[in-house]
């Protein structure tokens, strides 16, 4: 499983924690990843996608908008960003 959107491209990051006394010490921020099968609408057919919950709503824009795509292709290429 990939750990990157492939609609948003976002992934885990790196930051700090910060105490109260400035102290830093490293840790990770995670993405809001879910995997799941969604309708490619081209062929009809079930695709296993990660996609972030802000993609989830990005393709339930473009359907409202009835914006064409492509989730195999997409998925194939790495993703859209």
């Amino acid at each position: 499983m990939s750990k990157s959107c492939i609609i948003t491209g976002k992934k885990t990051t790196v930051g700090n924690w910060v105490s109260h006394s400035k102290r830093h010490v490293k840790r990770k921020m995670f993405a809001n990843l879910q995997t799941r099968r969604l309708l490619n609408p081209p062929t009809g057919r079930m695709v296993e996608v990660t996609i972030s919950n802000r993609g989830l709503r990005t393709l339930k824009k473009w359907d409202r908008e009835g914006k064409t795509y492509d989730l195999a292709k997409i998925k194939k290429a790495g993703g859209l960003a």
